[in-house]
């Protein structure tokens, strides 16, 4: 259940970075409330999930998920620059998050074999 609470955390995290820009410095009221909303949300969920993950796997997990969707949907959907290193990169990105799940996951099933 830590892993989903984790993996929501990241994607509301995506949703608040992209609220940020809309929101234009906190002077536009509803892009404003919605991305103080999802803020609460990601932390909220991020709390959770670092009771049952180590801190420093949940976050690098959770900042990777934020940053690889933030960026992702940017590209695709609010016209910034696509080229080959940043796609390389994004899943480079995505590969160490996955291979932090999988370094974590092991672990627990050494831990619970003792």
């Amino acid at each position: 259940m830590a892993w989903l609470y984790l993996i929501v955390a990241g994607i509301t995290e995506i949703v608040w970075a992209l609220g940020l820009k809309f929101a234009e410095g906190f002077t536009q009221l509803f892009p404003s409330i919605i991305t103080i909303i999802f803020i609460i949300i990601s932390f909220f969920l991020f709390s959770k999930a670092i009771k049952k993950i180590p801190v420093g796997t949940a976050y690098a997990v959770f900042t990777g998920i934020g940053a690889a969707g933030t960026a992702i949907i940017g590209m695709i959907a609010l016209g910034e620059v696509v080229n080959v290193g940043k796609v390389f990169f994004l899943l480079l990105l995505i590969s160490g998050i996955l291979g932090l799940k999988l370094m974590d996951s092991s672990s627990e099933e050494k831990v619970s074999e003792h």
